[in-house]
């Protein structure tokens, strides 16, 4: 099915001229690119009408899509929209080791079924960006699953792991007894750089963490013979803390799914030194006017007006301008007059329970550790005021509210 849907497109589209825009191609060299393999080569690529096949992959290790992940889809819509080919690969096999990129410690390794419910939305959540009717999707259990055990050894024979150690993260934990690296995890990249192989890739797109994985992508190609794909790696996207890239685990993201007032209000949290990144990545306007909106800082305009139009931006991009509009405005009476929501949720209580246990159970936190850390930061309110005894407790009436944004009533 996939294969025949494959054939389809590339008849289709063999006939649609490809844009060779100097200004065009240099837009999708640069902006928001961190290397570039090789520079000269693709340019000439891009310049020279050729159609090519520009690969991104994404593992279902979670069934959100975030802001985080728009960076590379972006830059893949930027090929689509000059008229090459996107393959965007659904990881479903590799996901299964978890892509070991940047981490401290191994992934928990997830089941196939937890997998296969993760990405039933990733075509639906990633057609907010592409035009999907015209992405060739791929998944690589279609190779991997039925792989026989001699095949796959033969592929890791073809890697030293010399090479794979070429990693830091991989050079931290060799030593590491309580993290200790794992086998598998040290074939991940020869995977990855084997969908290059089986897709044929000219391109292949990915985070600046993952710069070893696919410029594995050319090794395994040179391997078999193939010319071996461009390269082009772009920003992580630090999470709403500021601190760590955007992530699930992290609880810093901002999701595709999430709805209009949630997606503006995060993004007012987003630490100031971060706007301009995030204007540059995960918005499309023109490089001349996001220099404005840096001079207009520089100048001393208030950071949270400038925020808020990069939070209308980021809403209108994926709900719609009325949306964006509304979105801004709720957050304006919430907390420009002090009101509450309207809509605050509620959540049953019987008698006295701890305002530790309450965060947890109406999802304010993560866990009752985050939740005694909120309190003792003074990210708490109950009723309005301040709550900083991480034992105290909270009944049936009450209003609790988790930062700026967070609401809950007790009832």
């Amino acid at each position: 099915m996939e294969q025949d849907k494959t054939a389809l497109l590339n008849s289709e589209n063999a006939s649609r001229p490809v844009n060779t825009d100097p200004e065009a191609v240099e837009q999708i060299l640069t902006r928001g690119v961190v290397d570039c393999i090789e520079a000269d080569h693709l340019r000439k690529r891009l310049l020279s009408g050729e159609r090519l096949r520009i690969k991104l992959g994404i593992d279902p290790t979670s069934p959100n899509l975030h802001l985080g992940h728009t960076v590379p889809l972006r830059k893949l819509r930027q090929f689509q929209d000059l008229g090459h080919r996107a393959v965007l690969i659904i990881g479903d096999a590799t996901a299964t080791i978890g892509d070991p990129t940047g981490r401290s410690e191994a992934r928990k390794q997830l089941s196939r079924v937890d997998i296969d419910e993760n990405k039933k939305t990733y075509v639906e959540q990633a057609s907010k960006i592409l035009k999907i009717d015209e992405v060739e999707i791929r998944h690589n259990g279609e190779w991997f699953d039925a792989m026989p055990a001699s095949e796959f050894l033969g592929l890791t024979s073809l890697v030293s792991v010399q090479q794979i150690l070429q990693r830091e993260d991989f050079r931290r934990r060799i030593n590491d007894p309580e993290n200790p690296l794992t086998a598998i995890e040290l074939a991940y990249p020869v995977l990855q750089g084997y969908d290059s192989v089986m897709v044929k890739s000219d391109v292949e797109l990915g985070g600046h963490d993952q710069l070893l994985n696919v410029l594995m992508g050319r090794r395994m190609q040179r391997r078999f013979a193939m010319p071996e794909q461009d390269v082009l790696t772009v920003p992580l996207v630090e999470g709403t803390d500021g601190v760590r890239k955007m992530s699930k685990s992290f609880g810093n993201a901002i999701f595709l799914k999430d709805g209009p007032e949630d997606m503006f209000g995060k993004t007012m949290s987003v630490p100031d030194a971060q706007i301009i990144s995030y204007f540059t990545l995960i918005t499309d306007l023109p490089f001349a006017e996001v220099k404005e909106i840096e001079d207009r800082l520089t100048a001393g305009e208030n950071p949270r007006a400038v925020k808020a139009l990069l939070g209308w931006h980021i809403v209108r991009m994926y709900h719609g301008e009325a949306a964006a509009d509304e979105a801004r405005a709720h957050f304006d009476r919430v907390h420009g007059a002090g009101e509450m929501p309207a809509d605050v949720p509620e959540m049953p209580v019987d008698g006295e329970a701890a305002l530790v246990d309450v965060l947890v159970r109406a999802g304010l936190v993560a866990s009752k550790t985050d939740a005694r850390r909120q309190i003792e930061q003074k990210g708490v309110k109950v009723n309005g005021e301040v709550v900083e005894d991480v034992t105290a407790t909270v009944k049936a009436g009450d209003v609790i509210q988790k930062g700026k944004r967070f609401f809950v009533k007790l009832v």
